[in-house]
């Protein structure tokens, strides 16, 4: 049996990662943004943990309290979808065992939501007040939910890639980002660096859904071929400390912008918490 805080301890990590790695457009150590700092992140990672690993909630309940105790400690949406990504990960981890992966485990968590899953989360995004999923006239966030969490997640995949993993069993990051972290990983021995990698990986392949509700597909184009560039450094050095010029030029070009890959750094925070537990799992 993992604890609770074992798990609370991985999560927390996984957001200081992601706040460690050079994120260009998005809140770093290297530099805050969209009128959030790296202490907003990090308060958030620390009190949200608690009600996430909760054992005793439910799935809707740990998105719920975990976005209820970062609104009374931060006074603004920093991570909600870090854990509407998270919370099926950690709910997953007790169903894992002799035979049974993370994913197929989560897998099950997805098949086996609730209509009162979906209402805790319809609460929790009204709470958290982003722009997204409440847009949609099948499920609206301020109605009564009619459909399970992940039925409500399919009506809204179309347009956010955070819905999209619980339509697809989480392919982006099981298909696609945790191979890069490793390889990337393996290669420079930085997780840090690794998280870069795959921000910018997924940046490359994927527009960013929280980039597309504010612009539409104004930026794509741009954001894209940035990250491509940026691939293209990473393969040719084994010392990404050498990039950092290019990274400050690029996040000072997206922020002047307002642009903020934020949906993508939250694909980077699961990717990262997933790689730790896969891990954890494995060495039980």
């Amino acid at each position: 049996m993992i604890s609770a805080k074992r798990l609370s301890d991985l999560y927390r990590l996984a957001c200081e990662v992601e706040l460690q790695a050079f994120k260009p457009g998005n809140v770093s150590v290297y530099s805050d943004g969209h009128d959030m700092t790296v202490a907003d992140f990090r308060v958030s990672a620390e009190v949200s943990a608690p009600p996430l690993c909760n054992p005793d909630y439910s799935l809707g309940e740990k998105i719920y309290y975990a976005v209820k105790a970062t609104r009374e400690a931060v006074g603004c949406n920093t991570n909600l979808g870090i854990l509407l990504l998270c919370a099926p990960l950690i709910q997953a981890v007790s169903r894992c065992g002799p035979g049974v992966s993370l994913r197929q485990a989560l897998r099950d968590v997805i098949a086996t939501t609730t209509i009162d899953d979906a209402d805790w989360v319809f609460k929790a995004i009204t709470l958290a007040s982003p722009g997204g999923l409440g847009e949609s006239e099948e499920q609206d966030v301020s109605d009564k939910a009619s459909v399970t969490l992940t039925e409500a997640m399919k009506i809204a995949a179309p347009k956010d890639r955070i819905a999209l993993q619980y339509a697809t069993d989480y392919k982006d990051i099981f298909e696609f980002s945790v191979l890069r972290y490793n390889a990337h990983f393996t290669r420079w021995g930085d997780r840090n660096w690794a998280a870069v990698a795959v921000y910018a990986a997924l940046l490359s392949q994927f527009p960013d859904s929280h980039i597309e509700r504010k612009f539409g597909d104004k930026y794509s184009e741009l954001v894209a071929a940035r990250m491509v560039l940026l691939n293209e450094e990473f393969s040719k050095t084994d010392n990404p400390e050498r990039l950092k010029p290019l990274l400050y030029r690029i996040d000072r070009e997206f922020k002047f912008d307002g642009i903020n890959p934020g949906t993508t750094a939250d694909l980077t925070v699961a990717t990262v918490l997933t790689v730790f537990l896969e891990d954890l799992i494995e060495n039980l």
